[in-house]
């Protein structure tokens, strides 16, 4: 079987983390039809449009994608390419699993939290407006449709991948009926799967919890702002936004992204680190139901990170994305080949 999957290069160290995961995935025995397309800036200025027609009529019809870093301007310019894609096909569910790396000398060795972020509501939902000069009102949107399938995704993923505890994580003690809302439907999700715990926490208290005692939390659900930010500081734990991956799931379209940024400043000097790209990578094979596949890769980063004799300049090493590439090549006992 051939996988038809639409490819996002990004930009900044996008290509180049691009080209180091297409390498690899052709290394595993996967037969993969990629269909290039560029957003954000690139494809402006080639196309005159953030997010060419092509881009989203190829997502509809694959239904998966691989996306690269595209960086979004701050507080003027386009508006995010990933907050439109993820409204445009209805990704609700964005995925984040955060863990260790083997050899990474970090405050908390053997973190495994899964995140779980509502992807489309909230304080996202974009509808900003000046009352009068000076005074802008950001309106936060959360409905009960919203908050119960997200829920709902986050306890069949625990029952699927044997998760014994889930959060919620809330502010409704001042935000009684938007953050009430996403509770009560939690709860009542939550009756359905007697095998998980529940439990609510403030989100202030936990993000004070999760820096001094992380090993409480199992399964983290959240409202997008909150899971926005509760989702980086994790990542944080186990090393920074460049190590771990997300994914973008509805029920129809998953996208499959690094959630760090483009980093322009090291483009095209071989020192991006592949290592978030190549992991949602993997999450993608096993959305393929390509475990096989999935558990090579994911083998082969392991070892390379246990060795640390190649490892990119952001974790302590001195390799360029290229000799990290190769190793993990090498560890898949795949032989070295440059032609992706």
């Amino acid at each position: 079987m051939t996988h038809k999957i639409t490819l996002i290069p990004g930009d900044g160290i996008g290509p180049e983390v691009t080209h180091a995961v297409l390498r690899i995935l052709g290394n595993t025995g996967v037969k993969i039809e990629w269909e290039r397309f560029a957003a954000g800036a690139e494809a402006f200025e080639l196309y005159g449009e953030y997010i060419p027609v092509a881009l989203g009529k190829s997502i509809e019809a694959n239904r998966v994608a691989l996306k690269g870093p595209v960086t979004t301007p701050i507080g003027g310019g386009f508006k995010s390419i990933n907050v439109t894609l993820r409204k445009q096909f209805d990704l609700f569910a964005n995925l984040r699993p955060i863990r260790n790396l083997p050899g990474l000398a970090t405050h908390w060795p053997g973190v495994n939290i899964i995140v779980v972020r509502e992807n489309t509501e909230g304080e996202y939902v974009g509808l900003e407006h000046e009352v009068i000069p000076g005074v802008v009102e950001s309106i936060k949107v959360i409905t009960e449709k919203g908050s119960t399938r997200i829920a709902r995704f986050a306890f069949e993923y625990a029952r699927k991948h044997g998760r014994k505890k889930i959060h919620s994580i809330h502010k409704a003690n001042i935000m009684k009926m938007s953050d009430g809302l996403f509770l009560r439907c939690a709860r009542q999700v939550s009756e359905e799967y007697p095998e998980v715990f529940y439990g609510e926490h403030i989100i202030d208290n936990t993000c004070m919890q999760l820096v001094m005692n992380p090993f409480q939390y199992d399964t983290l659900l959240l409202e997008n702002l909150y899971g926005d930010i509760v989702s980086d500081l994790c990542a944080g734990l186990v090393g920074g936004l460049g190590l771990v991956p997300g994914a973008n799931l509805g029920h129809e379209c998953a996208i499959f992204e690094a959630v760090h940024g483009s980093a322009p400043d090291i483009a095209g000097k071989d020192l991006a680190n592949p290592t978030a790209l190549l992991q949602s990578a993997v999450l993608m094979l096993r959305h393929l139901d390509e475990d096989v596949a999935a558990d090579k890769v994911d083998s082969a980063i392991q070892k390379v990170y246990a060795e640390g004799k190649t490892l990119t300049r952001d974790v302590g090493g001195k390799a360029g994305t290229a000799q990290f590439t190769d190793a993990v090549l090498e560890a898949m006992g795949s032989a070295v080949r440059n032609d992706f």
